[in-house]
Parts: C-alpha cells; structure tokens; sequence
C-alpha cells in the first residue's frame, strides 16, 4: 500500500488513441485522475489540468505517454490564459480547449496568441451554433462527440466546416458502425476503442504463419526460459533470426565485431532482449488486418498485468502476462477467442480468463482494461476483490508505458 505522502503527490495518467483514416496512431488524449481516494476526475479542472501537464512531462516524459505522437491536453481557462508556451513545444501538444470554458475577449486573444506562436488548439465537445465558432481562426480541429450529438447533425458538421479548413475528429467512437459512418460523413481522426472489438463472430481457419506465429510467441513467454531454448525457438523463424541479427549489428548496439548467429548475439546481449523483439516480431505478424495499435496496446496489457500481479500470491505474474498479450487475439484474427486459442499451450485458468471466465487472471485484466480507458471507478472497484490498489495499478500501467516504449524502440 502506498504511503499517504506518495498517494497524495501521485499522478494518475492514463492515455485514449486517436487514429487517423489508416486506423495509425495521429496522437494520444491523455486523461487524469487526481487523487487515489477519488471515484473521478474530482478535482478543480485547473489542478487536473496542471496535473497531467506536470505528471506527463516531469514524471513519466511526454514521450513516454506519447510515444512521440501528439499528445492532445485538456487546458482549463488559468491555464489556456497563462504560459503554457513555457512548458512545452507547439510541435507536441494539441491544446483541447473545454466546452465548459467561455468564450469572452481573453480567451479569443489567448488562442490567438497561441496560434500566431505555432500550437494546434482543438475545440472539446463542439455543439454547432455555439459561442466557440468564434475561435474558428485558430482552431486545427473539432471534436465531437458521436453519442450526445444527433447522428445527422454530425454527419453534417464535415461540409459545414469545410470552408474554415478544420480538422473533423470524431469522439467516443465505440463501435465499427460508426467508423465506417463518421468515416463517409468526412471525419479524419477518430477517437474511442472501436478497434478493439472484433468484426467477425465466426470461426475462421488460421493460416499455418500465423498458427506457428501464436505459438511460438507463447512459447516465448513461458517462464525460466534458457538461453538454448530462446536460441531453438527464434531459429525456427527465417525472418525472425534475420531481424534478431541485424538489430544487434546495428547501431544500437556499439559491438566491435560483426554477429553472424543467434547464439552469439544470445551472449553479447542476453536472453531478454532477444526475448522481447521476437515477441512484438510475432505480435506484429498476428495483427495485419488491424490498426498497428492492436500491437502495442496488447503489449501494453501484458506488462501492466504482469506488473499489478506482482503483489499476488496465488497467480504467476508470466501467467497474467499471456492474459494480456492474448487478450486482443479475437480482434487481430478476426475469429472467436476460444477458437482464436484452442491450440495455444494456455493454462484452463488463462483460457478461462480470455473466454471472459470469473477468476483472479480475469480480474486483474479487466481491472487493466478499465483503468487504460480513463474508467478509474470501474477499475479500482474491480481490483478491490483481489488486493490491487489504485497505486498498484497506477505504478503498473505507468511502469508498461515504460516498457513499451523501451521495447518498439529497440525493434
């Protein structure tokens, strides 16, 4: 349990994807919760604001959170009025000016300003007809929320806002229907986890890659694994074993000698990281007919279980890794989850888990899941059964986004 000094001086970040029409990566909202005491965001929206300003550029790093996209920030009037320009560059952030901020002559001129210097401002929750048309000027981008605003109205607002050359950004994208609906209406960026949630709800064959792909990437990560068994399961993989050499040869690593096999690079660099580009090697290979985020937020998923499982007993943190690393597999194969892991070396628990069972592995990732979304009462309540607090949580997705980045980095 964290200390209450260390509860009170916590930043709790986590981030929501914005995709653009390749369903890639544009930029990340980063979304804030205050205190660990708290079932929201209760704060004053200044402090909140200040918070993840000071959380996400001082504690974590922007480019951690960000993984050096556009990193979209919610600024309260103080803070939209202030020096925001003294904390960071314009060529990072996106500012989300609030629907609940009004309009009023300083305002106008402190995006003005903003603008003339460089930075992207994006008017939050736009409703037509509004006092925050008159920041048209100077706004990149509008967002609107799909499910408060009425479907034709948003379908409309694309060929409104044409003339002005704004950016449409779609909100609360929840489903693949509405996609592919704000899609065709003219919207560029699209918001909310529609990706996540698989498009066919029935069992397709898997191809011999991708089977060996899956099961090679559980092999991967199965606890205490040797030097000569990593070495076995990469040579399997032509491409892998290609990938593994020319990393180690590259400039990354400063190795005077040329390595010509994956034992030897097994020496110089060790089994982990080895371990770690084969798996988001084979991960990458699993999620070709989705959006590249599949990837990295499964990856994200693996570690923050992991790491939150550390403080059980009565489950294995490698365990609730495969939990999370699988737990898109339905989504990137396009099939059902039991069929997407009959044939993987699971655990009953772990497939019981992905198969949406009731037990421990389960519980610590939705708990995950609701806490990478921004749903942090859903999360703590969810965690509570099973002896994680918020700051384990905290510390266990803060400590993935780390990981990750690390990780893609070195791949």
């Amino acid at each position: 349990m964290a200390s209450s000094a260390e509860t009170a001086t916590r930043v709790y970040v986590a981030r929501q994807p914005i995709l653009d029409l390749n369903e890639r990566v544009f930029g990340y909202e980063l979304l804030y919760r205050q205190e660990a005491t708290d079932r929201s965001c209760v704060g004053d929206g200044d402090t909140a604001s200040g918070s993840v300003l000071t959380g996400a550029l001082l504690d974590l790093g922007l480019d951690t959170v960000t993984g050096g996209r556009q990193a979209f920030l919610n600024l309260t009037r103080p803070l939209l009025l202030g020096h925001i320009d003294t904390l960071v560059a314009p060529e990072e952030i996106v500012i989300e000016v609030l629907e609940n901020i009004t309009i009023d002559d300083d305002v106008i001129e402190a995006c003005r300003a903003l603008h003339e210097k460089g930075y992207r401002l994006a008017l939050d929750d736009f409703v037509p007809g509004s006092d925050a048309e008159a920041l048209f000027p100077y706004a990149s981008f509008v967002k609107v929320d799909v499910l408060s605003t009425p479907i034709p109205v948003a379908q409309s607002l694309p060929k409104q806002l044409a003339p002005h050359g704004i950016g449409l950004l779609a909100e609360k994208v929840d489903t693949r229907a509405m996609y592919h609906r704000m899609r065709i209406a003219g919207y560029t960026l699209f918001q909310g986890f529609y990706f996540c949630g698989p498009m066919l709800q029935e069992a397709v064959a898997l191809s011999a890659q991708k089977l060996a792909y899956l099961r090679l990437l559980a092999a991967l990560n199965t606890p205490d694994l040797a030097t000569t068994d990593v070495e076995r399961l990469v040579k399997q993989d032509v491409s892998l074993s290609l990938r593994v050499l020319r990393s180690v040869n590259s400039a990354a690593y400063p190795i005077r000698t040329d390595v010509h096999s994956i034992g030897h690079a097994l020496l110089l660099v060790g089994v982990e990281p080895i371990r770690r580009w084969a798996s988001v090697w084979c991960l990458a290979g699993l999620s070709t007919t989705g959006t590249p985020e599949l990837a990295t937020l499964a990856l994200l998923r693996a570690r923050a279980c992991e790491l939150a499982a550390r403080r059980l007993s009565d489950v294995e943190s490698s365990e609730l890794f495969l939990v999370g690393l699988f737990s898109l597999l339905d989504v990137m194969l396009s099939t059902p989850m039991a069929a997407a892991i009959e044939m993987l070396p699971l655990s009953d628990g772990a497939k019981h888990a992905l198969t949406g069972g009731s037990n421990t592995l389960r519980t610590v990732l939705d708990a995950v899941v609701q806490y990478e979304r921004g749903s942090w009462d859903e999360a703590m309540a969810t965690a509570a059964p099973v002896s994680v607090d918020a700051a384990c949580l905290a510390d266990a997705y803060t400590g993935a986004l780390r990981w990750v980045q690390d990780v893609t980095r070195a791949v």
